[in-house]
């Protein structure tokens, strides 16, 4: 793909050999609201409001509501997000524990 800064290639780190444990489950649906919320959060301080449909140029967008009344498949993406970074700790040898 040509950029403005040459051909880009994207080559992520193969993670589809690293199997969560079901108890990263709760992680990874905290970390998918919070990654929502962050999200959000930028929207807002960039002007964007709730409107039913996404309007670019007055600024609403649909899914600027709280991440538990988003429609499972946004919810989804914000949990492949989610899902894809602790893959990659795992990956890169760190280790999550639940605390105590």
């Amino acid at each position: 793909m040509e950029t403005p800064f040459g051909e880009y290639d994207p080559k992520p780190l193969d993670t589809s050999d690293v199997a969560l444990p079901p108890e990263m489950a709760l992680l990874r649906e905290q970390i998918a609201e919070q990654v929502h919320d962050i999200w959000a959060q930028g929207r807002v301080k960039e002007g964007w409001t709730y409107g039913s449909a996404r309007d670019d140029v007055q600024k609403h967008n649909p899914t600027l509501i709280p991440y538990d009344r988003l429609s499972e498949s946004e919810q989804e993406y914000d949990r492949n997000t989610a899902e894809g970074t602790l893959k990659l700790l795992v990956k890169l040898g760190w280790t999550v524990t639940p605390p105590a």
